[in-house]
């Protein structure tokens, strides 16, 4: 049980170091929506017209805080973070401005978010559920809410993300590449893999179909 805590505790000492290493100036710093839509053609692909995925297996970015857009972006460029469906978008990013990547962000922030439909399975909407608002003490699993908020809406100035709404597969895909250590890129990466490290996969399924058809009413 003390293992347990502790575990839990680091997670939440992750958290607060980070928060407390943010660069306020560059929270608080806004890009131009409009200038940004005129950037996003090569994304759309993807990610929608809108901002809105129509695949699960891609992440839709409408609604998404312009802080954590921004880091992503700036991840891919320097390669700390890679993927491969991103691979061919990665040239025409490095073309761009850190203002300019700053407006693309700025510009899916601005766009209305899609909400999805979660699987009805009673079991599994309730183990989602009880994961993501309370975690698993005995575990030694956090619950989301800590960092994500109680409708999944995220941290806008700690650049914690939305997760209401965003696609499943991309959800299940996430979870399992932060628990495996595979994606690393920034500090929210350690805290995310401490978070999702004793998660078995069906615990990865309920919480991705729970976040899925998550929102405020």
């Amino acid at each position: 049980m003390q293992k347990v805590l502790l575990a839990i505790s680091l997670v939440f000492i992750g958290v607060n170091t980070y928060s407390a290493e943010l660069a306020i100036p560059n929270v608080l710093k806004t890009g131009d929506a409009t200038n940004g839509a005129s950037l996003v053609a090569t994304c759309a692909a993807c990610h929608g017209n809108d901002g809105n995925s129509i695949n699960t297996d891609w992440p839709s970015l409408a609604g998404q805080n312009q802080k954590y857009l921004y880091d992503q972006l700036g991840y891919f460029v320097s390669g700390e973070r890679e993927n491969a469906l991103m691979t061919a978008v990665i040239p025409y990013l490095k073309t761009l401005s850190s203002d300019e990547m700053l407006d693309i962000a700025a510009y899916y922030a601005e766009s209305p978010a899609s909400v999805g439909q979660a699987d009805s399975d009673a079991d599994l909407l309730a183990l989602g559920g009880s994961l993501y608002r309370a975690g698993d003490l005995n575990r030694g699993i956090p619950a989301c809410t800590a960092c994500h908020s109680l409708y999944g809406e995220g941290n806008v100035q700690a650049g914690f993300p939305k997760i209401s709404g965003q696609q499943k597969g991309y959800l299940i895909s996430t979870l399992k590449e932060y628990r495996s250590q595979i994606r690393n890129a920034g500090n929210y990466a350690l805290v995310m893999q401490a978070a999702s490290a004793n998660l078995k996969d069906d615990d990865i399924e309920a919480l991705a179909n729970y976040m899925h058809g998550l929102y405020r009413k």
